[in-house]
C-alpha cells in the first residue's frame, strides 16, 4: 500500500477551532455573495425560458447582437460567448411565443444586421415554467433524501454522535461550493446538480474511512481507551491520512483535466467538483471528527457535574 505519510502525528484535533474559524469566514463570504446577488443564478432547466446557441462566420460585437434583440422585445436576454470566440448563448426568458417562433424572430433580428448575417443557430432549448419549478423541488428531495439516508446508515453503522457530525460536514462542503458557484458567477444546473450529490458521497466516504479506524482502535486488545477521546480521534485520522489524501489526488486531477480541458459544456460541473473535493477533504480531517470530538467531550462535563451535584446532595 501507497503510504504518502510515515508515522503521522499531526494534531488536527487540537487546531479545530482555527478550522471552525476558517470554515465560518469562507461560508460567510459565500452568503453574503448569494444574498447581494439574489440567490443563486439558475440555468434554463431550473428558471426556464429559451437557450439558443449560435455560431458566426466571424467574432462578432456582443453590443450588435444586444441591439439586434433588444429589437424583437422578447425581454432582457443574457449573451455568453461558449468557449469559441465565435460562438455564444443566447438565453432568453420566459415568453408567450413557441421555441420555433422565438428562433424565427432571433435569425431574423440577427440577419437584419450585415455583420451578424452568417450564422449558423446549433441548439435551441426551451423549458416552460412548470418544469423549471418541477425540476427545482426534484433538486432538493434529491439532496434531502441522500442526506437522510446518509443519516441512518451512519446512525446504524456507528453513533448518532458520529451520524450527526457527518451531516453537518455534508452541510458544510456543499455550502462551499454553492458559495465558490455564487463568487465565480457559475450557473446551478442538472450538471451541477449531479456534482454536488456526488460531492456529498465522496465526502461521508472518507469521513465513514477515519470512524471505522477510530472504532477498529478501540476494539483491539490492550487499545486506546485509555487515552483521551480526542487523542484518540486524532490518532484514527492520522492514520487514514495517507488515504483520504491519495484518494483526494486522483480525484482532484480527473476533475482538474475536466474543468481545464473538457470543454464549456462541462466547465460548472467540474468546478463543482473541484472545489467538493478540496473541501470533502478538508472538512474529513478537520471538521467530522473534531465535532464528535466536541460533543463528546461536551457530555462528559455534563456527566461530571451531575456526579458532583449527587456527591454533594
Amino acid at each position: 500500500m501507497i503510504q504518502l505519510f510515515r508515522n503521522p502525528a499531526y494534531d488536527f484535533i487540537g487546531k479545530r477551532r482555527w478550522a471552525y474559524l476558517v470554515s465560518v469566514v469562507i461560508i460567510l463570504i459565500g452568503v453574503a455573495s448569494l444574498v447581494a446577488k439574489g440567490g443563486l443564478e439558475y440555468d434554463i432547466d431550473f428558471a426556464g425560458g429559451t437557450l439558443i446557441q449560435v455560431r458566426f462566420a466571424e467574432r462578432p460585437n456582443v453590443a450588435t447582437i444586444r441591439s439586434s434583440l433588444a429589437r424583437i422585445q422578447l425581454g432582457d436576454s443574457v449573451i455568453q460567448e461558449f468557449g469559441d470566440p465565435r460562438e455564444f448563448i443566447l438565453r432568453l426568458p420566459l415568453t408567450g411565443l413557441s421555441s420555433e417562433e422565438i428562433t424565427k424572430r432571433i435569425q431574423g433580428a440577427l440577419s437584419a444586421q450585415p455583420s451578424l448575417a452568417k450564422h449558423e443557430i446549433r441548439r435551441v432549448e426551451f423549458v416552460g415554467p412548470q418544469v423549471g419549478r418541477e425540476l427545482q423541488l426534484q433538486a432538493v428531495y434529491a439532496v434531502v433524501a441522500g442526506l437522510i439516508g446518509i443519516l441512518i446508515y451512519v446512525a446504524i453503522r456507528f453513533d448518532l454522535k458520529g451520524s450527526v457530525a457527518a451531516i453537518i460536514a455534508v452541510f458544510h462542503d456543499v455550502f462551499v461550493s454553492v458559495g465558490m458557484l455564487s463568487l465565480t458567477n457559475r450557473e446551478f444546473s442538472l450538471p451541477v446538480l449531479a456534482a454536488l450529490l456526488t460531492i456529498i458521497g465522496y465526502s461521508v466516504n472518507d469521513t465513514i474511512v477515519a470512524y471505522d479506524r477510530l472504532r477498529e482502535n478501540r476494539g483491539k486488545p490492550g487499545g486506546q481507551r485509555g487515552l483521551p477521546f480526542a487523542e484518540q480521534m486524532n490518532v484514527a485520522v492520522n492514520q487514514t491520512l495517507s488515504r483520504t489524501v491519495l484518494t483526494a489526488l486522483t480525484t482532484f486531477f480527473a476533475t482538474g483535466i475536466l474543468l481545464f480541458f473538457g470543454g464549456k459544456v462541462l466547465e460548472d460541473f467540474a468546478f463543482a467538483l473541484f472545489v467538493g473535493v478540496i473541501t470533502g477533504t478538508y472538512s474529513t480531517i478537520y471538521i467530522a471528527g473534531a465535532l464528535v470530538v466536541e460533543w463528546t467531550h461536551r457530555v462528559e462535563i455534563r456527566l461530571r457535574k451531575g456526579k458532583k451535584a449527587v456527591a454533594k446532595a
